[in-house]
């Protein structure tokens, strides 16, 4: 009876695409939106501190809104998606026959608890389904309140993330660490998490970001 229920309801209430309005498939991203993401070849994009930074895509038309609608506007459903685009990527890479623990980058908690949660928290674990690595988030934590980096010139960034991080070395076991986030730009965040593992020995790192404002960085 209560499947029946839920099944009346979805059909009353059908989901829209949050792209373009379509409930033809009753889905927050239909077919025919999904289909105009293009992926970036399958190498990596660049190195920060030594470490291979990979992108799945551009941030642009589609996956902007995706990233936004997720980030900033409750739109939770999204990081199905998103991780999907992002395991679609990762799987044609020379790495992805390695084992690693999936790592989101973390938010500080009052921020967090503003917002209700961490939109690459909810990534992480639909790409954990996907992959079948593990989460952990007890290893690294933001402890400063960093300002909103979009509005920040390149040197601001880097002065904005130092110090941000601290990591409880106990609760890592030697496992290779797989950082993932949402955007790339300056590659300040990812350069000052890096640095803050680094100074507790932990090296085997690799990082896989949603997408990237510039191909060529």
């Amino acid at each position: 009876m209560i499947n029946f229920f839920l099944q009346l309801l979805d059909l009353i209430y059908k989901k829209r695409c949050y792209f373009c309005g379509s409930t033809k498939f009753n889905s927050k991203m239909c077919p025919r939106c999904a289909e105009k993401i293009d992926f970036l070849p399958f190498r990596v994009l660049k190195y920060i501190e030594k470490i291979p930074v990979y992108s799945a895509m551009i941030y642009e038309n589609e996956i902007k809104r995706l990233i936004h609608g997720l980030k900033y506007h409750n739109q939770k459903e999204l990081a199905i998606f998103q991780a999907r685009f992002m395991y679609d990527y990762w799987k044609n890479l020379d790495v992805s026959n390695q084992e690693f623990v999936i790592v989101p980058v973390p938010l500080f908690k009052k921020r967090e608890k503003k917002r209700h949660y961490n939109h690459m928290s909810l990534v992480a674990k639909e790409f954990s389904k996907l992959s079948g690595y593990k989460i952990k988030e007890d290893l690294i934590f933001r402890i400063k309140d960093t300002k909103p980096q979009y509005n920040l010139s390149m040197k601001a960034r880097a002065k904005n993330m130092q110090n941000a991080f601290i990591v409880e070395k106990k609760n890592y076991s030697n496992e290779k660490l797989l950082i993932i986030d949402d955007i790339l730009t300056t590659g300040s965040t990812i350069s000052e998490m890096i640095k803050t593992l680094n100074s507790s020995e932990i090296n085997d790192i690799t990082v896989f970001v949603t997408s990237c404002t510039d191909f060529h960085l």
